[in-house]
């Protein structure tokens, strides 16, 4: 299996939503279907993928003790 990637930043859509995330390593943004389908395959190291029932499939970041590192707080910054 391949390195694990981290995500290290996010961008927000009009609504809010997370819309794009950065990875480690990378210049350019990955739109949130394609992290997704990376968390959902294992290739995410602090982030994994939430299907909900009737609603389309987002990314979260794993749990720990800082929000600066929620998808969220990265958008604001």
């Amino acid at each position: 299996m391949s390195k694990q990637r981290r995500v290290v930043d996010a961008r927000q859509n009009k609504d809010g939503n997370i819309s794009h995330v950065l990875l480690d390593g990378n210049q350019h943004y990955t739109p949130i279907e394609k992290a997704v389908e990376m968390a959902d395959q294992g290739k995410l190291e602090n982030a994994h993928a939430v299907h909900p029932n009737g609603r389309d499939p987002y990314l979260r970041t794993n749990p720990d003790s800082q929000s600066s590192n929620n998808l969220d707080s990265m958008a604001q910054s």
